[in-house]
């Protein structure tokens, strides 16, 4: 029963720790990302290699998670903060993209965005919730805003299902070598 408690408690501040940490990662981005230039790129060409250099840091932020998720003694615990970071880089990826057209492009949007605009409406295409004060107007923002899209799903079904399933290997891996399942431990 001793064990079972201290086990229990040791899953609930390890929570706690990780919700800290959750926190954190976004409030430093957040706080990376109102610091970034309010001025955009002019050329096409830059955005888009600035767009194709941020995914890829994703992409490798991404595998960085999925191995930190293999190794970890809490795998579940290590999956929300991988998803927190991921997330967070993504989002704000697009946004400071968003923000850079909208300056470096007026008329891209039917309005002009400022970060807080371009963080706005990112969430709102990750969330599918729609357009409403703010949509993309030429071609080329609207080709920006469709990659966004297919992207998420990509995201939400590729990336999700990369992160649990580390997870769940690293929750087996464990279990095999400490000779079966620990409830209290799994977290």
């Amino acid at each position: 029963m001793r064990r079972w408690r201290s086990a229990h408690r040791s899953a609930a501040s390890a929570l706690a720790l990780t919700v800290v940490e959750c926190l954190l990662v976004a409030a430093l981005m957040l706080g990376a990302y109102a610091l970034l230039p309010s001025e955009g790129e002019t050329s096409t060409a830059r955005l888009v290699l600035r767009l194709v250099l941020a995914l890829l840091v994703v992409g490798v932020v991404m595998a960085g998670q999925v191995r930190s998720v293999l190794r970890s003694e809490r795998p579940l615990l290590r999956v929300l903060r991988a998803l927190t970071t991921v997330f967070c880089l993504y989002l704000l990826v697009f946004a400071s993209v968003y923000a850079a057209v909208a300056h470096g492009h007026a008329g891209s949007f039917t309005q002009p965005l400022s970060h807080v605009d371009a963080l706005y409406f990112t969430v709102t295409v990750f969330a599918t919730v729609g357009f409403g004060d703010i949509a993309p107007v030429t071609e080329s923002a609207r080709v920006l805003v469709t990659l966004q899209m297919v992207l998420n799903l990509v995201l939400l079904g590729a990336g999700l299902r990369l992160l649990t399933g580390a997870a769940r290997m690293r929750l087996k891996s464990r279990n095999q070598q400490q000779g079966g399942p620990d409830p209290g431990d799994s977290a």
